[in-house]
């Protein structure tokens, strides 16, 4: 059996927004103190955590204090500089992985490493500049996506392109950014499966959830999903074969395509994921609290559902709403803490419980 790191012990967490705020929330439930490493002040993570280090992450003796000050370490987003993660890594563990950091933080890789281990994803080419996209074009077809290899989410650094004229104007967007042209897949849904992969090798996955997107943001995860049981053990499988490639401790977030021939991944996100917040209230474990117990030792929960969940993301000016939602029955309401609300700013999210399991 892995040793569980003991009682009382200290896990760093880089960034400070909400997923690093309900990890906080989780470990103290188990026991354990939390240390924020964020560079903006004020960060929704450091109300709930005992400790938080405010700075940027090229402050390398700031980093090394913090790697000095706590006993693991862990990240709430996966875009960590290398060189914060080689000085952390000197003195303290990082779960997960430096490779599943590499692997993400990279489409092109990302895309890469999913067919090498045997997953279909959708057709790719690497673009840099403007012969690239018209040789990408010729070769995948329209419509297609634009994407920068790094730092997009939630709909940024994208462009779609439907006609050989949008070209330039998708080039434009990336901003110099270095690129892969995605192709269009048919798909019916797309579906995301939260797993976790423990220190010992275990691995447990909760059901997957169906999602709804609006202007590229995530808006709503219906658990369970409209999928046939052979659909559903195949998801849970995928994300099964991606933590035991990568040697994975932690919770991962893998988004899925059901397409009529077969599930392709559409990304991996090596952290929590806003589409598993549904297992706050539909769950015994919830992916906080999993992700804790797969980063020090504990076992694993089994992550069986108990409820049928809807899970509502509050987007900027729906924070407004809370008045009337704070009304309905079988409503769960779980607010991150940010003083300002900005469109596509996410504030909050509610778990709407539809049917228990009896």
């Amino acid at each position: 059996m892995t040793e569980m790191l003991p009682q009382g012990a200290v896990i760093g967490i880089l960034g400070g927004g909400q997923l690093g705020r309900m990890l906080s929330v989780a470990a103290a439930r188990l026991g354990y103190r939390t240390h924020i490493f964020e560079p903006a002040a004020n960060p929704p993570a450091g109300h709930v955590a005992e400790r938080v280090t405010t700075a940027p992450y090229d402050d390398l003796d700031a980093l090394r204090a913090f790697a000095s000050a706590v006993d693991i370490v862990t990240y709430e987003f996966e875009n960590v500089p290398t060189s914060a993660l080689d000085a952390i890594e000197e003195i303290r563990p990082i779960h997960p992985n430096r490779r599943a950091l590499a692997v993400s933080q990279d489409r092109l890789v990302e895309k890469a490493f999913l067919n090498e281990i045997g997953l279909r994803t959708a057709p790719y080419a690497a673009v840099d500049d403007e012969q690239d996209l018209a040789e990408a074009i010729e070769e995948i077809g329209l419509p297609a996506i634009l994407k920068t290899r790094r730092l997009g989410y939630d709909g940024k650094g994208q462009a779609r392109l439907t006609t050989p004229a949008d070209a330039a104007h998708a080039l434009a967007a990336m901003a110099g950014a270095s690129a892969i042209l995605e192709g269009f897949v048919d798909f019916t849904h797309e579906i995301s499966v939260i797993a976790a992969r423990g220190l010992d090798g275990s691995v447990a996955a909760y059901d997957p959830g169906q999602n709804v997107h609006h202007e590229g943001i995530l808006r709503t995860t219906t658990v369970p999903a409209e999928l046939g049981a052979a659909q559903r053990a195949d998801a849970v499988l995928i994300a099964g074969r991606i933590l035991n490639a990568l040697n994975y401790v932690g919770v991962i977030g893998v988004e899925l395509f059901v397409t009529g021939s077969g599930l392709v991944v559409n990304e991996i996100a090596p952290r929590v994921h806003n589409s598993g917040h549904w297992t706050q209230n539909g769950c015994a474990v919830d992916q906080f609290e999993q992700h804790i117990r797969a980063i020090t030792g504990w076992p694993l929960g089994d992550g069986r559902r108990h409820s049928d969940v809807v899970m509502e993301n509050l987007i900027g000016d729906d924070i407004g709403r809370i008045g009337d939602l704070a009304r309905e029955p079988d409503v769960a309401i779980h607010l991150y803490g940010k003083a300002e609300a900005r469109p596509g700013r996410k504030m909050g999210h509610v778990n709407r419980i539809l049917r228990r399991e009896s």
